[in-house]
């Protein structure tokens, strides 16, 4: 046995069994349990996978906001990977966070699935090696990865409950084989086990955990359970889950002692799971000794690869006649179109969520590095979101004339425990609150002021009771309920709203008060935490009036850019998409933008596939998904030729859906009737056309492959080395990313094509 062994189960006999199992489930929201008598100091988690946000969702605590995964994989390239992982690590030691809940290697079984946008591909070898580099530049610097969510959690609608049915061969050769790689190339030292069950058993009980992940992988980390996935006591202790998420309770603490007691768990098993957790605990730097240092970023270098990632995994998919890249000294004015190209999405929702200091819209991208040479004009063109969006500047400020709202913190007898300045109108806490006495209530104080005259909704949302003050006077007084069946992080990202309609003159003022009474979302269905909005929609035309500025606009421009995407109502974690299509009017808008410009470009910021029934109507289409915080920069970078599209399709684009595996359980079954065939396997399979394929992309050269050398045979187990002479023959520096597809030669088993 190796001396650090030997010193880690010495440390676990010194241990009371009450001790043990402290340990083995979470402090609180985000951190684990100190052991001072055992040199265990308290360690930090926190969410990924696009920037680390730390233990406050506080848009005071900024985090680099990365590309999305789908994005970093739309680049094929391991080295970028790499060194995300890396931007990662230097975050989290920046933080204080020992532990990243990243990557996501779930599959894009459909474009349906909420979370698309937080895991890398379609493809099980794709996922893989991005993967595998994410890890190991995150690992590299101290910081543990927690490889997510094993298994089959690949979409949103009931994942709490539901059971996927996947047959042991589609298991293994397409949602496992991300996760084994990683395990076995990267060592990644934690792995999250998932809210769903997967062939009649939950995964925090899963056979799974011991069988394959730790028997037949050699898996030594340490496994986790998602926020509030773990259902029982017995069953999940006995099944090699090491750790209950989050704390302080949960169906362990007691219940596993006196199980432990009454020969149900042996002790043993406590101090298994306690030796690997005092074993991530030495790798984090958690165990007798500093954290590991942080890595040497600063914050240009940050901005700088951040930009550089975004336009790695941009995807050219159309550019008709090369009206791409546009040629700043032709240009003299610039049509710059709708509701994404102002108010970007550089992120996707739920836990994904970080708070960057800035982040550079297409429009403000593109005014920079245009100048003042070209004219830049924009219209919103069309709304994309029914829900009133969250107050802010410059329409909402405190009473005193400063930025923001005031939040005060009231006790039960009305005394105010404390006041709060916030620049946003977002408010999320998870723990209890650091005063002597409770909570009862909290309350946002503001001001709105008009810019222009007109109606002015302002809106409430969030779980649980609320009240709402518009000028001194109660306009609504009750509970916000989450809709029946829905996700807790559905009530998070897009909770139910409240609205009064107030109609202002110009530079009128109106006093608002929202309040929430604390603790009051569980009975509304929203479990525990405080999470609610001050939202304001200023005046704004209807559709058809921004349609037909945007179309004259478009007439008089030399091109016009149209940045279509999704929005948080319809893409994020905690539900699963309804339908493809772009939201709102916007294929209506793109037509008819298209139809007075020639030039015309859709920028698609969406981090799932979309239907583009306009496709062959316009010149370029241009896939970003959602970029991160240099999202504009980037974006100009690419339109005017200052950096190559390097991406490449890490998933199908649909034409239709038909034909797309279904997010929808029957009776609590979710059934992979698909089998292997999913993504362009189903396509190459059924001999149909997507409106892009898997791999799709192009660049600003040109590029002759010259003659292939592969050896004609090779042992099974053995690598094969592929030799491709290759040469850009077009004008420009570019990069090409070469796909070699293998087919089995004919047998009884039916495979994919390739």
């Amino acid at each position: 046995m190796p001396a650090d062994e030997r010193d880690l189960l010495a440390r676990v006999a010194r241990l009371s069994l009450e001790q043990k199992v402290r340990l083995l489930t979470g402090a609180n929201f985000w951190s684990l349990h100190s052991e001072p008598a055992i040199g265990l100091r308290r360690l930090v988690v926190s969410d990924g996978p696009a920037g680390v946000r730390g233990e406050t969702w506080d848009e005071r605590n900024h985090s680099a906001n990365l590309p999305s995964p789908t994005a970093i994989a739309a680049s094929w390239d391991d080295e970028l990977a790499e060194e995300m992982g890396r931007l990662l690590a230097f975050e989290a030691r920046r933080k204080g966070v020992d532990v990243v809940l990243a990557p996501t290697v779930n599959l894009h079984r459909t474009p349906y699935s909420g979370r698309h946008f937080e895991c890398f591909s379609e493809d099980p070898l794709l996922t893989a090696r991005i993967g595998v580099a994410y890890v190991r530049g995150l690992q590299s610097a101290g910081v543990g990865a927690t490889v997510k969510h094993f298994v089959a959690n690949d979409s949103e609608t009931e994942r709490k409950t539901l059971d996927a049915q996947v047959d042991e061969r589609t298991l293994r050769e397409l949602y496992l084989a991300p996760f084994e790689a990683i395990i076995r190339e990267a060592g990644a030292w934690s792995v999250m086990a998932a809210y769903n069950g997967v062939n009649g058993e939950p995964m925090t009980e899963s056979s799974l955990l011991r069988e394959v992940l730790r028997d037949e992988w050699g898996y030594d980390g340490l496994v986790m359970s998602d926020w509030v996935a773990t259902r029982s006591t017995t069953a999940s202790a006995n099944a090699a889950l090491d750790l209950v998420m989050p704390g302080p309770s949960g169906p362990w603490g007691p219940a596993l002692v006196r199980a432990v007691r009454d020969g149900e768990v042996t002790e043993a098993e406590v101090d298994a799971k306690v030796v690997r957790l005092l074993r991530f605990a030495a790798r984090v730097g958690a165990l007798d000794g500093p954290s590991a240092p942080v890595p040497s970023f600063d914050h240009a270098r940050v901005a700088g690869a951040i930009r550089r990632a975004a336009a790695a995994g941009f995807v050219l998919a159309r550019n008709e006649g090369s009206v791409l890249p546009l040629e700043p000294s032709s240009l003299t004015r610039v049509a710059v179109v709708g509701s994404n190209a102002a108010a970007a999405r550089t992120m996707g929702g739920g836990s994904a969520t970080v708070f960057p200091a800035y982040a550079v819209s297409p429009l403000q991208g593109l005014q920079t590095a245009l100048g003042s040479a070209v004219e830049v004009d924009y219209s919103v063109g069309v709304r994309t979101s029914a829900r009133i969006p969250v107050a802010g500047a410059p329409w909402v400020r405190r009473s005193d004339g400063g930025e923001g709202v005031e939040v005060r913190f009231v006790a039960g007898d009305g005394t105010v425990l404390g006041i709060d300045h916030r620049p946003g109108c977002a408010f999320t806490w998870h723990d209890a609150f650091e005063y002597p006495v409770p909570v009862e209530r909290i309350e946002v104080h503001a001001v709105i002021r008009a810019t222009d005259p007109g109606a002015y909704t302002i809106a409430g949302s969030g779980i649980g009771r609320f009240r709402l003050l518009v000028g001194g006077k109660a306009v609504f007084d009750g509970e916000l309920k989450v809709p029946e069946g829905a996700d807790v992080v559905t009530g998070l990202m897009v909770p139910p709203q409240v609205c009064h309609v107030v109609h202002l003159d110009r530079s009128e003022e109106s006093e608002v008060v929202l309040s929430h009474v604390v603790g009051s979302a569980a009975a509304a269905g929203g479990g525990g935490g405080v999470s609610f909005q001050l939202g304001l929609q200023p005046p704004y035309g209807t559709d058809d009036e921004e349609i037909e500025r945007a179309v004259a606009l478009a007439r008089e421009a030399d091109a016009a850019i149209v940045v279509a995407g999704t929005t948080a109502e319809v893409e994020s974690e905690g539900f699963d998409r309804s339908s493809l299509s772009l939201p709102g009017r916007q294929d209506e808008l793109v037509r008819r933008v298209a139809g007075v410009n020639p030039v015309t470009v859709v920028v698609v910021n969406a981090g799932a596939p979309v239907l583009m029934p306009w496709a062959d109507e316009v010149a370029a289409i241009l896939l970003v998904w959602f970029p991160g915080q240099e999202f504009g920069n980037a974006l100009a970078d690419v339109l005017l030729g200052r950096a190559d599209p390097g991406g490449r399709l890490p998933t199908t684009w649909p034409q239709s859906e038909r034909g797309l595996p279904s997010v929808r359980p029957r009776d609590g079954v979710l059934a992979y009737d698909e089998g292997l065939f999913i993504g362009y396997r189903a396509y190459d399979r059924d001999g149909r056309s997507p409106r892009y394929p898997f791999g799709h992309g192009l660049g600003y050269s040109s590029w002759q492959y010259g003659s292939i050398h592969a050896p004609e045979c090779a042992p099974p187990d053995a690598d094969l080395r592929v030799t491709i002479e290759l040469r850009n023959t077009g004008p420009r520096r570019s990069k090409e990313i070469v796909q070699l597809y293998a087919s089995h030669a004919e047998g009884a088993l039916d495979r994919p094509v390739r």
